[in-house]
């Protein structure tokens, strides 16, 4: 579909060019070639069930896409440059430096990284630092569909043995795209991985940097704002939203800094809809939220006559929807509490719990803030379900596209619990890590970092949380990033609840609907019963990992990430038999020919009692320093 013919801005005058989305998520993948492109637009359309796979099972890579806009004065597009207008010139570094950087202990920009244990340097006993970094260097790339070796991240290496971090390639329009690295990690001393985040001699293939350009337009060389690229672990749940996502952090932080704008009332249609609508989506990756938010719950939100009412400012509602704000956490009366919703843990998360305010998440202090005006029915009414969002950046009007690139980027990024995150974290919503709202800054060329000590403490974060360097963004995180996802889980303590609280659903699945269950659901000669059970049925996405120990679960999720399931969007069924238009099922990898997956199953059974969660570092190291 053509970009919607809308007035451009009365000013046309180009005065500079900006690279949008300011920063691009790419993910790993194990497949050696397929790929598909990160979402361009905040709701994107269902992909086709098997899309997120090649013909041999394996993950295709998410492909981050740059493209590059001429700005006016006012900082608005008045056009995108291509190759069809303008000469393009992209330059890119990707680099991996986690295992030189230092543990992952707690966030430590909270007050309880005062009493934790202490992030001491990763692999002290590694003199040359030098070895564990993985940093290929900066690659270049110009023209129309360019690809080859030579924009390849594959000559950096760790402990001396070369890692392949991505590659650069351009399309058609001689748009920038960065493709990471093939899900692979290892220890150079054959070592097994024994914990969730911090593996001495480990290494992954997650990497970030910054991404530049240079641009001629109309024979005049322009200023362009940089961005960053950030190569992140698979989605495994694709159209999944968190209930705070990274753009509403970010967004947060820079209306809090003054340095971006919040309208004076909400839009129902932007600001409420979504958070009500992620709760009641979150019920196809975890089985507590199923019960309370999704199709036959106490509060099925997403339900059209549920939608209808809480779009409407009516004042004989007024109380009703204040109650429902009341249900959100709010950490000044009752951070404590894993009650309140949205029921995800928190940055200081521990079991037993913590004393501390920090063991469970809330929404931001701009979504608090603007649920409390739709509670007083103070917003914007204008919710329309007939007019549904874009799907397609094509669909979007040209001075609209890059606000909506850096919201769609940064959307399907989680801000939960940062223990310590999924595609980043912690230092995300430090104002000093910004260029502008939504652009990180970045250090020259040449730039050593300082020498911080063999701690980290939270009295020296603010050299590492200033610009940023080539691998500044993913050292933070856990290595190898398979550890942390086959750990984060939900219902850490069965006696409150086996499914809540839970970490990162949106990404890493708690409990999903099953081929199995699908297929019952579907079968319309069963008898309504046995349909309406299988539905309410939930697998343990775990469960391909084996219902063995913790250790030999995080070492099985490290040698094939593709074995676990996907969720995709299918057709429910149309016998009008009341299930939901369409369902989210897992996916799992079916074997090729006489090849059986390393540890994928032809058909993994339902059945599934998890390893005790209690007792994992996940939960337990923040040890009694912090209790």
């Amino acid at each position: 579909m053509p970009t919607p013919a809308q007035p451009l801005p009365s000013d046309t005058t180009v005065v500079k060019a900006a690279i949008y989305p300011p920063i691009g998520i790419a993910r790993v993948g194990n497949s050696p070639d397929a790929f598909y492109f990160a979402p361009e637009v905040p709701e994107p359309h269902p992909q086709a069930p098997g899309f997120y796979r090649d013909a041999s099972g394996a993950l295709k890579r998410e492909a981050a896409r740059f493209r590059l806009y001429g700005l006016n004065a006012a900082g608005q597009a008045v056009v995108e440059l291509t190759a069809d207008n303008a000469e393009l010139e992209w330059a890119a570094t990707l680099a991996n430096t986690k295992a030189a950087w230092y543990q992952f202990q707690i966030a430590l920009d909270i007050p309880e990284a005062a009493t934790s244990p202490l992030s001491f340097l990763r692999n002290m006993a590694v003199a040359d630092r030098a070895l564990l970094s993985i940093q290929p260097g900066e690659r270049c790339i110009a023209g129309r569909d360019q690809q080859g070796a030579d924009y390849a991240f594959a000559n950096g290496r760790f402990m001396g043995t070369e890692v392949y971090l991505g590659e650069l390639r351009t399309d058609a329009q001689g748009r920038l795209i960065v493709l990471g690295g093939h899900g692979k990690a290892a220890s150079y001393n054959g070592a097994a991985a024994i914990t969730f985040a911090n593996n001495e001699g480990w290494h992954d293939d997650v990497a970030d940097g910054p991404v530049t350009a240079r641009v001629r337009y109309l024979g005049q060389e322009l200023p362009v704002d940089p961005a960053w690229v950030v190569v992140a672990p698979p989605n495994y749940a694709p159209q999944q939203k968190s209930v705070r996502t990274m753009w509403d952090l970010m967004r947060d932080l820079f209306v809090a800094e003054g340095s971006l704008a919040a309208p004076a009332r909400p839009s129902f249609q932007d600001d409420i809809r979504p958070i009500f609508e992620r709760l009641s989506r979150l019920q196809w990756v975890n089985a507590g939220f199923a019960a309370a938010f999704g199709w036959g719950g106490s509060t099925p939100f997403s339900q059209a006559e549920w939608m209808a009412k809480l779009a409407s400012p009516a004042a004989d509602t007024r109380e009703w929807r204040l109650t429902l704000f009341n249900q959100f956490r709010q950490f000044k009366r009752d951070a404590w509490a894993p009650s309140p919703w949205p029921w995800l843990y928190g940055d200081a998360m521990a079991v037993p719990a913590a004393d501390t305010p920090r063991q469970n998440v809330a929404l931001s202090d701009l979504q608090l803030r603007f649920l409390r005006q739709w509670a007083d029915g103070d917003f914007v009414a204008d919710y329309d379900p007939l007019a549904p969002a874009p799907g397609d950046l094509d669909e979007v009007a040209l001075v609209e596209q890059p606000d909506t690139l850096t919201r769609a980027a940064m959307e399907f990024c989680l801000a939960d619990a940062f223990h310590p995150g999924c595609e980043m974290t912690w230092p995300m919503r430090q104002a000093s890590m910004y260029l502008a709202p939504f652009r990180l800054a970045h250090q020259p060329a040449g730039w050593v970092e300082p020498d911080y000590g063999g701690v980290l403490t939270p009295d020296n974060i603010a050299g590492p949380c200033s610009a940023q360097a080539p691998g500044g963004i993913t050292r933070w995180m856990a290595v190898p990033w398979q550890t942390d996802t086959a750990s984060c889980r939900s219902g850490y303590q069965k006696s409150y609840d086996p499914y809540l609280p839970t970490f990162w659903p949106a990404r890493v699945p708690n409990q999903v609907m099953s081929q199995q269950a699908y297929e019952t659901v579907m079968n319309e000669s069963l008898p309504a019963e046995e349909r309406l059970r299988a539905f309410a049925r939930r697998a343990a996405w775990i469960r391909p990992l084996g219902n063995i120990s913790y250790q030999e679960q995080i070492n099985n999720m490290i040698a094939d990430i593709a074995q676990m399931g996907i969720v995709e969007v299918r057709e429910g069924p149309r016998d009008g038999a009341g299930f939901p238009a369409l369902l989210e099922v897992e996916q799992l990898p079916a074997p090729v020919g006489e090849e059986q997956r390393l540890f994928a199953a032809r058909a993994v059974p339902e059945e599934f009692e998890d390893v005790e969660l209690s007792e994992v570092d996940k939960a337990r190291h923040l040890g009694s320093r912090h209790r």
